[in-house]
């Protein structure tokens, strides 16, 4: 009997705004996650004060809401909302 994907690992679509932060979807959740820290360490935008505090470039803006920092944990509420 084949196992059910969980909601976790299911692929979904990935905005086109959230597309030029982690790449064309669709791709599961953690992917997402992943790839947008990746982006975040890649170009530096990690407060070094507060560690998690993630400093907006353009392209998170549009993400983002039009916020120009953002906690990491509202950052994942944020990013939910361009994944369907």
């Amino acid at each position: 009997m084949a196992k059910a994907v969980s909601a976790f690992m299911k692929p979904l679509n990935v905005s086109a705004d959230l597309a030029k932060v982690v790449g064309k979807g669709p791709m599961p959740r953690s992917e997402v996650v992943k790839a947008l820290w990746v982006y975040i360490k890649k170009n530096n935008l990690q407060d070094p004060a507060k560690k998690r505090n993630i400093i907006a470039d353009e392209n998170l803006k549009a993400v983002f809401g039009g916020k120009k920092v953002v906690d990491m944990f509202e950052m994942t509420k944020l990013v939910s909302k361009h994944l369907s």
